[in-house]
């Protein structure tokens, strides 16, 4: 196992790979690095790892299950004196939303209406004025195959749009924007490119609905091109390690 030194050293190199990457990817798009926000995406790794980011200034971190981000969130609290952002990026089950409601900043995936009324419920219980969050599009060419309404195929944008009704309607929840997973062994860019069309017309009817979340290690640059404001990335940045935290 290496040293904390030699862990904050290897996390230092990695995030200003992915950093370049980030700047070269909006150069090519004509956009600006400062539209960008990095999501760190901690799960399965330790806390100290993310200590360490916060110390190297990343703090918007993502974790995608509850059981460990709701321990992660309250020991770095105890470890550093940084604030930083949680983000809960994974499939919510509706009887976890209470508790992810308690301590994330940015829910991204929210798709179906039972889990927005259990986070609603979440939020009012744990004394939050607002929680902010994202509708998640499928972009998987098979209807069904994932979560959230899928952009293929009529309708689906509609059925999004109610989604993001509901939510925007609202007295705690607070609809930031649109999120979106490119489907594995697909087109990025054709992926990419519904989920732009799809934000558009999300921003028509809620204008403050500005954060696009797309984007991961392999496919980060597409996301750029097609609006993403907001990349997650994790193997990029923290490697291809053995999980530390369960």
């Amino acid at each position: 196992m290496s040293s904390p030194e030699d862990r904050l050293a290897e996390l230092r190199d990695n995030l200003a790979a992915v950093r370049s990457r980030i700047a070269q990817g909006c150069a090519a798009a004509g956009r600006s690095e400062g539209e960008i926000t990095l999501i760190a995406v901690t799960k399965f790794f330790p806390v100290s790892d993310a200590a360490l980011l916060a110390q190297l200034g990343v703090t918007d971190l993502g974790e995608s299950r509850d059981q460990d981000a709701s321990v992660k969130s309250a020991e770095l609290a105890a470890l550093t004196g940084v604030a930083v952002r949680w983000h809960f990026i994974g499939r919510l089950q509706t009887n976890k939303a209470r508790s992810v409601a308690r301590y994330a900043d940015l829910v991204h995936s929210v798709d179906r209406q039972g889990l927005a009324d259990a986070l609603e419920d979440g939020a009012r219980r744990a004394g939050r004025q607002a929680l902010d969050v994202l509708v998640q599009l499928s972009l998987d060419p098979q209807p069904g195959a994932e979560s959230g309404p899928t952009a293929r195929g009529g309708g689906a944008a509609d059925e999004l749009l109610r989604l993001a009704d509901r939510v925007a309607a609202s007295d705690v929840l607070r609809l930031a924007g649109i999120m979106a997973i490119a489907p594995l062994g697909g087109d990025p860019d054709e992926a990419f490119g519904h989920l732009a069309e799809v934000a558009q017309r999300l921003r028509e009817s809620h204008p403050a609905a500005v954060i696009v979340s797309a984007g991961m290690s392999e496919d980060l640059e597409a996301a750029l091109r097609h609006g993403a404001t907001h990349v997650r990335i994790g193997t990029a940045l923290l490697g291809r390690r053995e999980p530390q935290f369960r």
